[in-house]
């Protein structure tokens, strides 16, 4: 399979390792970007990076490729979104897919023009085998109807000093971090729900990247922690005094269309991290957690444990969990024989759209009401001629 690439960063440099591994026959045949900070990780793997093009339009023009894959910075996905779909392409491109309402609406209306299959995501925890347990586990009907939901994305303090120091720390690029970290999480729980979020209210804010809990302001001068990830474009050594105007802790409460409800928590200072669910219904309950490894399903009426499953990471390559491998073997036979996908475009604009509805809440400390973004989603996605909410079915 041949690719070309826009925004050769770290993480397309990485699934640039993943897919080689996956098919031996995978080469880049060409990228755009201006500072490629994972042409390293290709480097030290003997793939080649193709020819470097100054355009996208040039890339495009100047190569032939089965899929156009994009990880340039979320402010500028939309626009790249469109070159490779004008231009006839299958174009993959990395979370989050937009950084704002009005670009969802914007992209609703590309995917109407040129088709809902020409676009894939890499929301790659629907890929994981855990999730995948659970939604087993809910067909089955284990669950029964689901009830609510808690669920949560704690990072540990390297990584939450990296998005104090990388260009995600601010809003006008990343969309929030709300956005451009637990948009894997909403989507999750968005299918396992099977119906779109209605009201969101979220509170957080900065309290732990702060100048009074900098280390030398306890006496302490060893940094290295918070500076164990690289960061790449817009890159800082500030991490205390960051200016970005990213969050370091929020909560949010969520009913959707179906009377569902859901909280979720998110925080970038958790030394021992998780990342886990509760998923509660009216014959049983699920419960789990992606870094820690394990998922539990007991049955409502007896009490019962009735699955108890461990996870562990299938090689030292997995950075998600085993999704990242599984997500490229389904990406490669998609292009090969157009095989179903776990996740779609379309539910990436919801998580989305979620995502920035929870922002909204935080910063205006009102609870939103997205029925109107529905209905002008659906006009955008459909045609004008149909503004129904829709209820899902993945």
């Amino acid at each position: 399979m041949k690719v070309a690439i826009i925004g050769l960063g770290f993480r397309l440099g990485y699934l640039g390792r993943v897919f080689k591994e996956i098919d031996p026959t995978f080469e880049i045949v060409g990228y755009v970007d201006p500072a490629p900070a994972g042409m390293a990780t290709l480097d030290e793997h003997g793939i080649s990076p193709g020819k470097a093009y100054e355009t996208p339009e040039a890339l495009i023009a100047g190569e032939a490729f089965d899929l156009l894959m994009i990880g340039s910075p979320n402010h500028l996905h939309l626009d790249h979104i469109r070159t490779g779909l004008e231009a006839g392409l299958t174009v993959f491109t990395e979370k989050p897919i937009v950084t704002s309402i009005e670009e969802s609406y914007a992209l609703a209306s590309l995917l109407n023009t040129y088709g809902h299959d020409r676009l894939l995501v890499g929301l790659v925890l629907r890929y994981s085998p855990l999730y995948r347990d659970l939604r087993k586990a809910q067909e089955e009907g284990r669950l029964g109807n689901v009830v609510s939901i808690e669920a949560s994305e704690h990072i540990q303090p390297y990584h939450g000093a990296f998005f104090m120091r990388d260009w995600r720390r601010y809003g006008r690029y990343a969309g929030g971090f709300m956005l451009e970290k637990c948009c894997h999480d909403l989507d999750l729980y968005n299918g396992v729900v099977g119906a779109r979020p209605r009201f969101v209210a979220s509170f957080g804010g900065r309290k732990s990247f702060v100048p009074e809990n900098a280390p030398e302001a306890s006496g302490v001068n060893d940094l290295n922690v918070y500076h164990r990830k690289p960061s790449g474009w817009q890159g800082s050594d500030k991490v205390f005094d960051s200016d970005g105007d990213i969050i370091d802790f929020q909560t949010a409460i969520v009913e959707y269309e179906n009377g569902v409800s859901m909280t979720f928590h998110t925080n970038l200072n958790v030394p021992d991290e998780f990342r886990r669910f509760c998923v509660i219904g009216s014959k049983g309950m699920a419960e789990g957690d992606f870094v820690r490894g394990f998922m539990d399903v007991h049955d409502a009426r007896t009490n019962e444990k009735v699955i108890a499953n461990t996870y562990k990471a299938p090689s030292a390559l997995s950075q998600h969990y085993g999704a990242d491998e599984q997500m490229a073997e389904d990406v490669i036979a998609f292009v090969q024989t157009g095989a179903k996908q776990p996740v779609s475009a379309i539910d990436a604009l919801e998580a989305g759209i979620l995502a920035l509805a929870m922002d909204e809440a935080r910063l205006g400390r009102k609870v939103v009401d997205l029925k109107s973004v529905w209905e002008k989603f659906d006009a955008c996605l459909h045609g004008a001629s149909d503004t129904s909410s829709r209820v899902r079915s993945a």
